[in-house]
């Protein structure tokens, strides 16, 4: 039973009328729960279409990578779309036991809550694939901006030391919030993302916006301005060589 079902309940309101009254008297509340239940069936519905689509697309393009011998290449890029994969087979995954209504009474159903329906294996691809979005910023900053530097110090193991760090960072996330904040009350598994304090919520919002939103779009506008300046000194000396 998931946390939509537990809200519909919430939202019937038994009557003890004869069968006539009930058919006179149609309330508010059976309205809104029906509609609920409706919108909500829809809504997962649609989720798990767009996660087995995205698993499906991301695993064609990781395939295609390796066929091509262009994964050891593009490292970054292939773990990315890996990063991509796993969010999206979870996010199925977790819509479509949704969908089903399992029993989560006992020990299967306290597995099934962790490793399935709660926060976490979403939550760990996504925060590891915000790690390694910015390590492929950073990557493309210092190529281009600084192109020698990076010729001489760059090596393939920062590569594969910052993508393992990524996986590391993501499967903490995900272990934190499955097993920390996720819990089966009455058949109904319940998980939250962030502790209900105010103060450990703004933390995470600054932190999340300095460290990943301020900085990879400082990045990016060092480097249009740098290609932006590069395109003006190669039409310069263009103009030039026409001149003479």
């Amino acid at each position: 039973m998931t946390e939509l079902s537990s809200t519909v309940e919430e939202l019937t309101v038994p009557t003890t009328a004869t069968h006539m009254e009930g058919n006179q008297q149609t309330t508010g509340s059976s309205m809104a729960s029906s509609s609920a239940r409706g919108l909500g069936f829809y809504y997962q519905s649609v989720v798990v279409i767009i996660g087995t689509v995205g698993t499906a697309a991301n695993a064609l393009i990781l395939y295609a990578m390796v066929a091509s011998k262009q994964h050891k290449k593009y490292a970054l890029i292939f773990n990315q779309n890996l990063f991509d994969l796993v969010n999206c087979f979870f996010l199925a995954a977790k819509y479509a036991a949704r969908l089903s209504n399992i029993d989560l009474n006992g020990t299967h159903g306290y597995w099934l809550c962790i490793t399935i329906l709660s926060a976490g294996p979403s939550w760990g691809p996504f925060m590891g694939s915000l790690i390694n979005l910015e390590v492929i910023t950073i990557e493309r900053y210092l190529q281009i901006v600084h192109t020698i530097w990076s010729r001489k110090w760059l090596r393939k193991w920062m590569i594969y030391a910052a993508i393992g760090f990524a996986w590391i960072s993501g499967i903490t996330v995900a272990v934190a919030l499955s097993v920390v904040n996720t819990s089966v009350v009455k058949g109904v598994c319940f998980t939250e993302i962030f502790p209900n304090n105010y103060t450990i919520r703004m933390a995470f919002g600054i932190w999340f916006f300095l460290s990943f939103l301020l900085r990879h779009n400082t990045l990016y506008f060092h480097l249009l301005l740098h290609t932006h300046s590069d395109r003006s000194t190669s039409s310069g000396a263009g103009d030039g060589c026409l001149r003479q």
